[in-house]
């Protein structure tokens, strides 16, 4: 009976954790309604959404198709120094030290061209990185990371990592608090193709019978 009502307390403990964690959906078009892609130089677009993220439970989802951005998560935690030249889709920067960085605030831009002085093989890509003025950290997608000419669309602001235990807990994040994912079809499209299957299938079924 003791250990019943261990495992219930158990099963009941996971459960608890998989509600509290949250996923935070990004599929839409970063520059939408906008001329940010053809006006020359980098564009640096807000309006991001505002957000509590918990890096132990949470995850972001960037649609591969809205922001050009394949698949699987290629993942570097890193101070600059440190960033590969090549292999990496998402990156977490924590060069955001004062005396590492003298430029104040430490912005989006600041931080995008760190990215781009280390990474040499071009594509779109993602950073999050702790903006001094604002005092927390922010979800940026760049449209390439190695370009420090790239435009920039800031996706969002994390509101519960401020100050100190915010700038410690950035060196915490990891692949497992992001997945690049692919669009399902549509439901109509799903049924579509579900109905011309079962009637193929239904076509050589008759077909088997009718040879017998």
């Amino acid at each position: 009976m003791h250990r019943f009502a261990f495992y219930c307390a158990g099963a009941l403990l996971a459960l608890c954790s998989t509600a509290h964690a949250t996923t935070f959906h990004f599929d839409s078009d970063p520059f939408a309604g906008t001329n940010v892609l053809t006006t020359p130089g980098r564009q640096v677009v807000g309006n991001e959404d505002f957000i509590n993220f918990s890096i132990p439970t949470d995850t972001f989802s960037l649609e591969s198709s809205a922001f050009g951005v394949a698949g699987p998560v290629n993942f570097v935690n890193a101070t600059a120094p440190l960033l590969p030249a090549t292999g990496v889709n998402v990156v977490v920067l924590q060069s955001f030290d004062d005396d590492a960085n003298p430029l104040t605030p430490f912005a989006a831009g600041n931080a995008a061209n760190l990215i781009a002085d280390k990474i040499t093989s071009p594509g779109a890509g993602f950073f999050i990185y702790f903006n001094q003025g604002l005092d927390l950290p922010r979800l940026v997608y760049s449209t390439d990371l190695s370009d420090n000419s790239a435009d920039l669309k800031i996706l969002a602001r994390m509101l519960n990592l401020t100050g100190d235990s915010g700038r410690n807990a950035v060196r915490t994040f990891s692949a497992a608090n992001f997945a690049i994912t692919t669009a399902v079809p549509e439901p109509s499209s799903f049924f579509t193709i579900l109905a011309a299957g079962l009637v193929a299938g239904g076509a050589m079924w008759r077909r088997k019978r009718v040879q017998a």
